[in-house]
């Protein structure tokens, strides 16, 4: 990522940003009717993409004529990046900021900003009251969570930079992971396990659009490696959790997470992007019950319907996930199944009325070898008939 120049220009560019910010957030102070709509605002002003004729105010020459590629996050950078960065070098700068963030920090959009702009700087500074390290850090988890779930819902990838920070920079570098509470960090464990697949779409780094053609199959492989030793890194450096003996491993919490996070998602390309990296979960020791929970979790992506409603494209991909993750040596196939089961319920409750019937009538003798769910010849043939069962036997 591109970082400001500290040049004199770049500096006052960066110093008149800082003003701005500020009276905006007064503005929200002072104006309790529109402090929504104004730090809604300010946020949108902070994220977006810094245009040409800004860049070359901020960065310098050199910066500038990077490629888009190694620039940034698909070649966006963004005003919170280089503002993150400027706050850092001149912690001074970002203090009034601060503080007026702190007063209105139970509002709408205020842990958004406060995320964007001071994740850098809350590693990088030395807080020795633990009450506001410990407000500070959860405010960072509350502001990127909800960011992580603005790029979800969006389709994009806005907010990469600061996943790939907190992932490569706080939660697989112990020093700076350990600046903050022992509670703290297990929730920012538990929100990258929720995001990781989503942001992963260059095995955390690079971009697969810019590799030829003769090469993308090298490529895929090489980012599915990268992928799975930085998820394994991921997985080993997660922090104790007191319910772990109930849980599990990190493995059983990461897949919980992921499993809770597919069933939120509504968002058909992100979806098939998730489902599309359920192959790196193949392999992994999990408990029974985290396993069920997956099991469970891809299989109502699988009928069309609530409550999930997924697409055709999205119950293909399920499929291909359970067949990949839970390979079984029969199954009834999925165009046959819904034919199947009205007929074999409707069978079932027939003999079921059949049997209260005898008994009340006193005309049925109990006996160890009656079947109840055996299929008579004619109910076997009238299904037969019915459903092509593709070699599949119905037991």
């Amino acid at each position: 990522m591109a970082q400001a120049s500290s040049s004199p220009r770049s500096s006052a560019y960066l110093d008149a940003l800082t003003q701005e910010i500020e009276k905006k957030l007064q503005r929200a102070l002072a104006s309790p009717s529109q402090r929504r709509n104004l730090l809604q605002e300010l946020f949108a002003d902070i994220a977006l993409e810094i245009d040409e004729r800004a860049k070359e105010m901020i960065l310098s020459r050199e910066e500038v004529a990077i490629s888009p590629a190694e620039d940034g996050i698909e070649g966006q950078l963004c005003f919170y990046d280089v503002l993150t960065d400027h706050y850092v070098r001149v912690p001074e700068s970002g203090k009034r900021i601060l503080d007026l963030i702190v007063q209105l920090w139970s509002q709408s959009f205020a842990s958004h900003i406060f995320a964007l702009l001071f994740h850098k700087w809350l590693f990088e500074v030395q807080l020795d009251n633990s009450e506001v390290l410990l407000r500070y850090s959860s405010a960072l988890v509350e502001g990127a969570t909800n960011v992580f779930w603005i790029d979800t819902q969006s389709n994009a990838r806005r907010f990469q930079s600061l996943f790939r920070y907190l992932l490569e920079d706080v939660a697989l570098e112990s020093k700076r992971l350990n600046k903050i509470p022992v509670q703290v960090q297990r929730d920012l464990f538990l929100l990258l396990s929720r995001f990781i697949f989503f942001y992963n779409s260059g095995g955390f780094s690079g971009n697969a659009s810019s590799a030829p053609e003769s090469r993308i199959s090298k490529f895929f492989s090489n980012v599915l490696i990268h992928a799975v030793d930085k998820l394994d890194s991921f997985l080993r450096a997660f922090p104790l959790f007191p319910n772990a003996f109930l849980v599990g491993s990190s493995a059983d919490f990461f897949v919980i997470e992921l499993a809770d996070q597919l069933q939120k998602l509504k968002v058909e390309p992100v979806l098939l992007h998730y489902l599309s990296h359920i192959k790196l979960l193949q392999g992994m020791e999990l408990r029974m019950a985290t396993s069920t929970r997956l099991k469970a979790c891809l299989y109502s992506f699988t009928s069309p319907g609530g409550p999930m409603y997924p697409t055709r494209a999205v119950r293909h991909a399920a499929w291909d996930a359970l067949d990949l993750l839970f390979p079984v040596s029969w199954q009834i196939p999925s165009t046959s199944y819904k034919l199947v089961l009205p007929i074999a319920i409707s069978m079932v409750l027939a003999r079921l009325l059949e049997f209260r019937n005898g008994l009340r009538e006193g005309s049925i003798v109990l006996s160890v070898g009656n079947n109840l769910f055996r299929f008579g010849e004619a109910e076997k043939a009238k299904v037969l008939d019915d459903v092509n069962f593709e070699g599949c036997s119905f037991l």
